[in-house]
C-alpha cells in the first residue's frame, strides 16, 4: 500500500483516518469499527464490503 495514498484516504463512514494492516490486507477504521479489504492493491472503501471489528481486534 502506497503511504502517500494512505495519507489521502479516509473512512467513507466517519471521514476519519485509516490504518493499513499488512497481514490481513485491510484498511482499518477504528472510529467506525470496520475493516475495508484491499484487493490486488486497490482499497475497496464500500461499507457493505467492510467487516465489523471486534473489541479484541481493536485492542480494547
Amino acid at each position: 500500500m502506497d503511504t502517500k495514498l494512505l495519507e489521502l484516504l479516509v473512512c467513507p463512514v466517519t471521514k476519519g483516518p485509516l490504518d493499513y494492516d499488512r497481514e490481513k490486507h485491510e484498511l482499518i477504521s477504528r472510529s467506525a469499527r470496520l475493516a475495508y479489504p484491499v484487493r490486488d492493491g486497490i482499497p475497496v472503501l464500500l461499507e457493505n464490503e467492510a467487516r465489523p471489528l471486534s473489541d479484541e481486534e481493536l485492542g480494547l
